[in-house]
């Protein structure tokens, strides 16, 4: 589902080349739930920014579903986002102007998906928040904010769900409630699923752990 060949990122540092990523092949089959472990600067969310086509690599391929995404356009690049890739962010991101009923809604709108609002409710539902669709983000916890981002990561159906540090801004408990809904989302749905996490309890979720290092895979577990 996932292939890396051979990619690296290097940006430069002032006037001297700093390598976040040094060069990683790697295949993530369809259905997997990886963990990318590692302390902050290691590299893992380069990693996922890559997999996810919101950056270039230096060099090497990176491959979703057979398509080369280093070759693909803005444009393309936003339709396979659209269509393969749900993603979950440490801070939510959700539009603060919006709803959740509509923050979740919003994607299938501009996809054009005919029953967009009865797909929005039944996400909801599907993460425990049936009840609160009609609140605006300021009027809601963290962990339900988180709710409503992991309702619109899921809102196109995806093959994968990318997920950077989603308990990061969480308490303990919160976070284990999100890493349940991540667990079951990817049971009963067979999702494709990458988790970058400095939590080594969270990570445990995960069929596959790799940890990163100084921008290496270190150990794969």
């Amino acid at each position: 589902m996932i292939e890396l060949r051979e990619i690296s990122k290097t940006v430069t540092s002032g006037t001297e080349p700093l390598t976040i990523l040094h060069s990683l092949t790697l295949a993530i089959p369809r259905g997997q739930f990886v963990a990318v472990v590692g302390p902050s600067g290691s590299g893992k969310s380069t990693l996922l920014g890559l997999i996810a086509g919101l950056d270039a690599p230096t060099s090497g391929s990176v491959i979703i579903d057979g398509v080369d995404v280093t070759r693909l356009d803005e444009d393309a690049l936003a339709k396979l986002r659209g269509e393969k890739i749900g993603f979950v962010f440490q801070f939510f991101h959700l539009i603060p102007s919006l709803t959740a009923f509509e923050n979740v809604a919003v994607p299938m709108e501009i996809a054009r998906m005919a029953d967009a609002g009865t797909r929005a409710k039944a996400l909801l539902e599907e993460v425990g928040l049936t009840g609160r669709s009609h609140h605006y983000p300021s009027q809601l916890s963290g962990g339900e904010q988180q709710r409503v981002a992991l309702a619109r990561a899921l809102a196109n159906d995806p093959p994968i769900v990318l997920a950077d540090e989603p308990t990061g801004n969480l308490d303990t408990a919160t976070g284990r409630h999100i890493m349940e809904l991540l667990r079951e989302i990817h049971r009963a749905r067979g999702t494709t699923m990458v988790l970058v996490t400095h939590d080594a309890d969270v990570a445990a979720a995960a069929d596959v752990r790799l940890i990163f290092r100084d921008g290496r895979v270190v150990e794969r577990t």
